[in-house]
Parts: structure tokens; C-alpha cells; sequence
């Protein structure tokens, strides 16, 4: 199994549980690891022969810049769940994580986040 990694993609949205959230806003952060057959693409250096990176990160945008979800638990099943139907074929699983570096909880910590796994991801 080979893999594509988009890291630290950041974003601002609106998603959490707090009327603070909701109202102001915060920084996110996404990483998607997607599990795929890029053989084809190292041996012919063609991008249809691969997935996108650049479409991976726009459907992130779009998700995470959207609709507010009050949990990062339903954006991160929402990317995963985006990304097995419209890369069917191509990404056998992926592995989502999205982080919350400025929940606001009290306390000193780098970040709060979740990581989700979906379909083959060996």
C-alpha cells in the first residue's frame, strides 16, 4: 500500500459546542493520509494516475470552512466520508485527524484533536 499525506492543512471555522465558538470562530487544523495504488503515477509521472492533493485539500476547505458541526468528531467522519466517495476506486482508506489548538478550556496544552481511520488503511 502506498500513501499520500497532506499535513497541517489550517483553516478557520466555527464548529464546537460553546456559543463562543459558534460566534467568534478559531483556527483548525487537518491532516489526511489517504491509502492508495501510486505505482502507475511514480512509473508514467501522470497526475491521472494519482489522487490530487490540491482537490483533497479544497474538499478540507470546504468542509472545515462550512457548515458548523459542534463536534471535530463529525468533520473529521465528514472528510473521511467525502473522501472514500469521491475518490472510490482510488483511495482504499484514510486517515483523518483534525485539531483544535485553541479550545476554550482552561488549563496549558498544545492542542485537543481526533483521529479517525476509515476503509483499508494497513
Amino acid at each position: 500500500m502506498d500513501y499520500i499525506h497532506v499535513r497541517d492543512m489550517q483553516f478557520y471555522g466555527y464548529h464546537g459546542v460553546l456559543s463562543e465558538e459558534t460566534r467568534l470562530g478559531q483556527r483548525f487544523r487537518a491532516t489526511v493520509s489517504l491509502a492508495v495504488d501510486i505505482q502507475a503515477a511514480g512509473q508514467t509521472d501522470e497526475l491521472d494516475k494519482t489522487v490530487s492533493y490540491v482537490g483533497v485539500y479544497d474538499l478540507c476547505k470546504e468542509i472545515i470552512e462550512g457548515k458548523p458541526y459542534k463536534l471535530i468528531e463529525a468533520v473529521a467522519e465528514t472528510i473521511a466520508t467525502r473522501i472514500l466517495a469521491d475518490y472510490e476506486g482510488q483511495v482504499f482508506g484514510c486517515r483523518v485527524e483534525i485539531m483544535k489548538p485553541d479550545p476554550p478550556i482552561p488549563g496549558h496544552y498544545k492542542e485537543v484533536a481526533v483521529e479517525i481511520t476509515r476503509g483499508q488503511f494497513v
